[in-house]
């Protein structure tokens, strides 16, 4: 059975916590991405569930067994890091099939896996090549090919595509995907990037300060952020996060002070559970639709960096209050530096932050 559980791990290192209380199912055919940022913690998790630093407390368990004691080499992983590390003197074909030599495997055996694989990932005309006559996402790929080959139990992923430039990576992250799909495995990435992290995973543990702060589909961590960090984390361009007063709530509608400018502005319901206090509007780019002057249940904003983006247009703006606004609009709609912008969001896609940095929901 291909599963992994983290249960309410904690590595400490000395006096300090790299990772607090984690709790993480991985489910046979899953794919799940650890982000954050550098140093949140999500490559020290990656590593204890390979064997390759010990728990402080809490459980690993893979395949339903628990392997807190057990080494690496016994937990029926296959790992892919960040560097390749091939040996230069071997072949490709002698690259991939060497994880099978530890296991005893007949040669007639190792060269059919080795050559299934190397279809699987579109490598068998370069078997016979050494490595350093192949292309770096050739060097990429034969460093999955190698993990898959031993038909481990799970696969872990740290940083796999780090190395690769934009056009390879975009490649890559379809090709492993559709690997992965076809294998049934557990299997967890550690990455930083986002966009990786929301075209591969089937769900994504976003994680800061050794804590995963949510855990959700990638649809569901876009549109519903649990908090102020995952809110601004997750989406390009950045969410925007504004803090202001919540003067009071009216049905659907809350009455916001930013700066001396109050906003009525459609929220969700859930808001009237609040008293009047501080809150943070988190409103994405894409979700404002500039209107005419004289408009009701508007953000006032003035124009002060144009980006073209292609389709899409980027306006960086501010309010009187001097928060800064982030604004994509398609490209036929026109903006000039210094113009006053009429914003209304839209409310399905309008979130309120409490004063705990927690969003409110119904």
């Amino acid at each position: 059975m291909s599963t992994i559980e983290a249960r309410k791990i904690t590595k400490r290192f000395g006096d300090f916590v790299a990772v607090k209380d984690a709790d993480l199912s991985v489910a046979a055919g899953e794919v799940v991405c650890l982000l954050g940022p550098s140093g949140c913690g999500k490559t020290t998790t990656l590593r204890m569930i390979a064997g390759l630093e010990r728990v402080t407390s809490g459980d690993i368990v893979i395949g339903g067994k628990r392997m807190n004691d057990l080494s690496p080499e016994k937990r029926d992983i296959a790992m892919v890091f960040q560097f390749y590390a091939l040996y230069p003197a071997l072949s490709v074909g002698e690259n991939i099939a060497m994880p099978l030599h530890y296991e005893k495997i007949s040669k007639p055996d190792r060269d059919k896996r080795v050559r299934r694989v190397a279809e699987i990932l579109h490598l068998t005309e370069v078997l016979d090549r050494m490595p350093g006559q192949v292309s770096e996402g050739e060097k990429q790929r034969i460093a999955v090919a190698r993990a898959i080959v031993r038909e481990p139990n799970c696969f872990l992923f740290d940083e796999p595509l780090s190395r690769l430039d934009v056009e390879l990576r975009h490649s890559m992250r379809g090709q492993i995907k559709e690997v992965l799909s076809n294998l049934s495995k557990a299997t967890v990435i550690v990455t930083h990037d986002q966009l990786e992290a929301l075209t591969m995973a089937d769900r994504i543990a976003i994680m800061r300060d050794g804590i995963i702060e949510q855990i959700g589909t990638p649809h569901q961590v876009f549109a519903k952020p649990a908090n102020v960090f995952v809110a601004s984390f997750i989406g390009t361009p950045q969410m925007n996060l504004v803090k202001g007063k919540l003067e009071k709530v009216s049905g659907a509608k809350a009455t916001i002070q930013f700066g001396g400018e109050r906003v009525e502005l459609e929220v969700n319901p859930a808001v009237g559970s609040l008293k009047p206090s501080e809150v943070t509007l988190g409103i994405r780019p894409r979700a404002f639709t500039p209107v005419s002057a004289g408009a009701k249940d508007t953000i006032l904003a003035t124009a002060e960096l144009i980006e073209p983006m292609g389709a899409e247009t980027l306006v960086h703006a501010r309010t009187p209050d001097e928060s800064d606004i982030r604004v994509v609009v398609p490209r036929d709609v026109k903006f000039k530096i210094g113009e006053k912008l009429h914003l209304r969001a839209d409310p399905t896609q309008t979130h309120i932050f409490g004063e705990d940095g927690k969003a409110v929901r119904a």
